[in-house]
């Protein structure tokens, strides 16, 4: 199922310029992919001063694995969810393999594959790179914390 900015919008907490993806190519239970323009706006919240340095990429990979939560809570209620607000709680074995993101001339692709989760905790590896590349310019693996339900996230 492919999803637009708009629907993208409705599931996670991230709202605005912050909202950094902009498309759903495919997912399933396990994995999702997508696209992102982004990275070449100057209004991109994330930019320093002229750049968007590759580390960046961790917070594109960070929204992928919200939406997929919300997919998959989706697919588990049967009706449009949006995400509770959650924490990057970790980032391990992270890969640049370039200094920033926002030279790239065309679209980002952003791929995270679901490693565990619990009631409370999903961790992902991601793949962060141009959708004309052959090998991933960011990589690595990120653990989202949410709080139990019925707790304030704060």
């Amino acid at each position: 199922m492919r999803l637009g900015r708009d629907a993208i919008a409705r599931r996670v907490p991230h709202t605005g310029a912050m909202c950094l993806l902009d498309e759903v190519l495919d997912w399933d239970a396990q994995r999702l992919r997508c696209r992102s323009h982004s990275h070449r706006h100057g209004e991109n919240p994330l930019r320093a001063g002229e750049r968007l340095g590759a580390a960046c990429a961790v917070e594109y990979a960070a929204q992928a694995a919200a939406l997929h939560g919300a997919l998959l809570r989706e697919a588990n209620d049967g009706a449009p969810s949006r995400v509770p607000p959650g924490r990057l709680a970790s980032v391990r074995g992270l890969r640049l393999r370039i200094a920033r993101l926002d030279d790239a001339p065309h679209g980002l692709l952003c791929a995270v594959r679901l490693l565990a989760s619990d009631a409370n905790v999903r961790q992902y590896a991601f793949e962060v790179g141009g959708d004309r590349a052959s090998l991933a310019w960011v990589e690595g693996r990120l653990a989202i914390v949410t709080a139990p339900t019925g707790e304030a996230s704060g």
